[in-house]
Formats: C-alpha cells, sequence, structure tokens
C-alpha cells in the first residue's frame, strides 16, 4: 500500500501574490480536508495529540512524527542513533509507547546496525493509514476540533477583524 502526496502549484496573480479567489485554507478549515495538512500544521500537530492522548493513542503521531524526523537524519551514527531510539521507544516488545503495525514480532535490533531513511516507511505508512481511517474521523467530530473550529470562527467573526478587513478592503478599492 503505498502513500501519494499530489501537491498543486498556488495560483497566483502575474505579481507573484496568491490569488485571491484561491486564498489557502487556513486551520481547522485545512485540517478538515486531509490528515496530510493537518500533520503539516504544527497547530494541528498539538490539537491531534491531544486528542490521540485522550484515545490513549498518542504513540502513533509520535511515531510518525520521529520517522519524518529520522528520513532527514544525515550521517550513519546519527541515523543509528535515532533508529535504535525510535526502535527502543515504539517497536521493541519492551518499548515504553509501542505501536502497533504488522511484522513487529519479526523486527529485530539487527535492522539498526544498517540504517537507511526509508527503513521505517513500511511501518511509517501502516500507522499514518490507522490514524487516517480511524482516529483522524474521530477526531474531526471531536470537541478538541469542534472548540478549535468554533473559536476560529468568533476571532474571524470579531469586531477587530472585520474592521481590520474593512479598512484593507477600503485601501484596495479605491
Amino acid at each position: 500500500c503505498f502513500v501519494h502526496f499530489i501537491f498543486f502549484p498556488e495560483i497566483n496573480d502575474g505579481e507573484g501574490h496568491p490569488s485571491s479567489s484561491h486564498q489557502a485554507l487556513k486551520g481547522t478549515s485545512k485540517w478538515a480536508t486531509s490528515l496530510e495538512n493537518l500533520l503539516e500544521d504544527p497547530e494541528g500537530v498539538k490539537r491531534f495529540r491531544e486528542f490521540l492522548k485522550k484515545e490513549f493513542s498518542e504513540e502513533n503521531v509520535l511515531f510518525w512524527l520521529a520517522c519524518e524526523e529520522f528520513k532527514k537524519t544525515q550521517g550513519k551514527k546519527q541515523m543509528q542513533e535515532k533508529a535504535k531510539e525510535i526502535y527502543m521507544t515504539f517497536l521493541s516488545s519492551k518499548a515504553s509507547s509501542q505501536v502497533n503495525v504488522e511484522g513487529q514480532s519479526r523486527l529485530s535490533e539487527t535492522i539498526l546496525e544498517t540504517p537507511h531513511p526509508l527503513m521505517f516507511q513500511k511501518l511509517q505508512d501502516q500507522i499514518f493509514n490507522l490514524m487516517k481511517y480511524d482516529s483522524y474521523s474521530r477526531f474531526l467530530k471531536s470537541d478538541i476540533f469542534l472548540n478549535h473550529q468554533k473559536s476560529e470562527e468568533q476571532e474571524e467573526n470579531s469586531p477587530e477583524a472585520q474592521t481590520a478587513a474593512k479598512r484593507a478592503s477600503r485601501i484596495y478599492n479605491t
């Protein structure tokens, strides 16, 4: 099972500014479009972790994040250290925050001797799919998400935000 990411270039006006008719989604609106968008936003990750902690499955997102960080690791020594840390924290039978992945029983510390950036990819994909098809949909219905969404809407509809928007529209429409 492969996860494909499709990126669409931002639509710009002639001067390289984002087109106003295609404003980028922000906050909860963006999080609700995909798990990928949620995981790209530090605030989204924070809220998702908060939710997963209540569901006793925070280790899933922590493992996913650790794998993302691991892929950027340079140098064999650092890679070995980080690989061992990921293995001991999430994958070993004695792991403090063990994730539940297929084929885990066949994993052994011998894989740590020859680390490579994608060595955890298959397991990371399993955890991503578990989050995507299980906890992500519940997160979008959770109080954590809905309350954050409500507070965003209140901020957008606050008199200060409306006044700034009116000032901006007066400036550009004169």
